[in-house]
């Protein structure tokens, strides 16, 4: 992705390594045939350069896309910018731990408020296998 790719050549390990994080997150996003918004790409800039934090930029883009219009039928690209600011997050915790109730916890950071699911309910269907 050219628009990190500064951050990943300049050789400051915090920089760089955030940059990656962005890639991965909207990287995760293009699999699903979803775009980011500008407004996104340039909020990750300032997380990166480190004049916001994390949780700044989850804030700046939820804000971002409750100020806008209302969105066209198909028009996903707030579910993609909320998304990947959450997965960006997830990432640079580095705790996670692979296994299912970890998968069905970080689904849920990553998917709540977007779609109505019903998290309990796939915890108990977890349980019964």
């Amino acid at each position: 992705m050219k628009e990190f790719e500064q951050y990943k050549r300049q050789g400051e390990p915090d920089k760089s390594e955030k940059a990656s994080l962005w890639e991965a997150a909207i990287g995760l996003q293009k699999t699903d045939g979803l775009e980011v918004s500008e407004y996104l790409k340039e909020t990750a800039k300032k997380h990166i350069e480190g004049d916001i934090t994390i949780a700044e930029a989850k804030e700046y883009v939820r804000n971002y896309h409750q100020q806008k219009e209302r969105r066209k039928d198909g028009d996903r690209t707030a579910e993609a910018d909320e998304v990947s600011t959450r997965v960006t997050e997830i990432l640079s915790e580095q705790t996670f731990w692979f296994n299912p109730e970890e998968f069905i916890g970080i689904h849920k950071r990553l998917f709540e408020g977007i779609y109505d699911h019903n998290f309990q309910q796939l915890k108990k269907m977890r349980k019964q296998e």
